[in-house]
């Protein structure tokens, strides 16, 4: 079994205000639906510094109390994508929408009514529970630990 393998970092963040959290309309092909923002980590950037920059980049808001919270495991043909799990309650900024989807505020008690992106579902799971820490998926299969 090869010890190297091509790896893809990406991020996440559920952002609370009381009871609402924050949630992105995706409107890319590949992952459509409701999700909390994120996006990639760029070549030589901090974790950290990666999901304040794309949380800021897709919603006008800066973070200001990000904690990792769990991680997201799946395969796209030969990459691994790593997804970085944070949660946060605390930001500054004017909320505004991006091109990569229609940002708000939805009720938390809400979110599983909504027309989520395939497999959010279970990835809520990691961040709404704290005896959780991994989604690992491989094709359909889907465990959580």
């Amino acid at each position: 079994m090869a010890r190297t393998e091509t790896i893809e970092l990406t991020n996440m963040c559920l952002l609370r205000n009381g009871e609402q959290v924050l949630v992105e309309n995706r409107r890319k092909k590949e992952w459509p639906g409701i999700t909390f923002p994120g996006g990639h980590v760029e070549a030589g950037e901090s974790f950290h510094q990666a999901m304040i920059r794309e949380f800021f980049e897709e919603t006008g808001l800066t973070l200001l109390d990000t904690k990792l919270c769990g991680i997201k495991q799946f395969f796209v043909n030969e990459t691994r994508y790593i997804v970085l799990l944070y949660r946060a309650t605390k930001f500054s900024g004017e909320l505004k929408s991006s091109s990569e989807g229609e940002i708000f505020w939805l009720p938390e008690r809400d979110l599983l009514k909504q027309d989520l992106a395939k497999t959010f579902d279970e990835m809520y799971k990691v961040f709404a529970d704290d005896t959780l820490s991994e989604i690992y998926q491989v094709q359909d299969n889907i465990n959580l630990y």
